[in-house]
């Protein structure tokens, strides 16, 4: 059994899931009755104190047949966004992500206030061999150019290579897009304007179950009434007072990890998916 990293159990919120009958027009707007019924997260906390982040952040999500969907609500004085090429380093900048897990591999995406995304699917390299559910040419590591990746900021002379996690390293692959994604972005405010206080940005993500194959590992595709997922919410951003930019960037996320590492899936909210309709609620 693995030595335990990062946050207790206590800290691992729990989230219902709901389904929506109300079609959901991915735009960025957040306008549709199913989003404003939808339970929200709490405020966004530090992701190693817990401590309340400056900015507010919440995030909700919704499903139907053919999607699972995530909206997040941005507190930002300040929208601000330069990356346009995807697959950029969009957390260099300000940005919101969302990682599912799937036990012996996981995906990341990150989105900054220009719609610009950055993916990646990562498997943990305990579970790649021959003959496993991974040994399959979407993840062959000559075709693919796939990285090793040990973990978040990880600095420390005898982990540099594998990281701090118990299970060592991963699998990085940087070329893995995630079939049928639909991204959307919406500012209220002036984007990179420093003279106009804005109000934020909204993000709508819609993620179809059919392109979740390698991520449900069992589970049925769409989900079935009391069925869990680990999911990651969480925000980085880009504080930099007086023109001095603040190293590593906060990260603010749903509950805390206990350490400075988006990476790690026992740290993932429970994500409870249910039938009952958010509509009648």
């Amino acid at each position: 059994m693995p030595k335990k990293y990062g946050c207790s159990q206590h800290d691992v919120a729990h989230y219902t899931c709901h389904r929506t009958r109300q079609p959901i027009e991915v735009d960025g707007l957040l306008n549709e009755s199913a989003w404003q019924k939808a339970e929200k997260s709490p405020r966004f906390v530090d992701m190693v104190t817990g401590e309340p982040g400056l900015f507010e952040t919440r995030a909700a999500a919704l499903w139907d047949d053919e999607y699972l969907y995530v909206a997040y609500w941005i507190e930002e004085p300040f929208v601000e966004a330069n990356l346009t090429e995807r697959d950029s380093i969009i957390f260099k900048e300000n940005d919101v992500e969302v990682l599912i897990d799937g036990d012996d591999c996981y995906y990341e995406l990150e989105i900054n206030a220009l719609g610009t995304i950055y993916e990646v699917f990562f498997i943990w390299q305990d579970a790649y061999a021959r003959g496993s559910r991974f040994d399959a040419p979407d993840f062959d590591l000559l075709a693919r150019k796939a990285l090793s990746f040990g973990g978040n900021y990880d600095r420390h002379q005898e982990s540099f290579w594998r990281g701090t996690h118990p299970r060592g390293c991963r699998w990085a692959f940087l070329d893995w897009d995630f079939p049928g994604l639909r991204p959307a972005v919406h500012v209220d405010g002036k984007m990179n304007d420093r003279t106009v206080i804005d109000k934020g940005w909204t993000v709508e993500l819609a993620f179809p179950w059919q392109g979740m194959k390698w991520l449900a590992n069992g589970r049925s595709l769409p989900p079935q009434e009391g069925d869990v997922w680990r999911i990651f919410f969480g925000r980085f951003e880009k504080l930099a007072p007086s023109g001095i930019e603040i190293q590593p960037h906060p990260a603010w996320v749903w509950s805390k990890h206990g350490v400075y590492d988006t990476h790690i899936p026992e740290c993932f909210p429970y994500v409870h998916f249910t039938h009952s309709f958010v509509d009648e609620k």
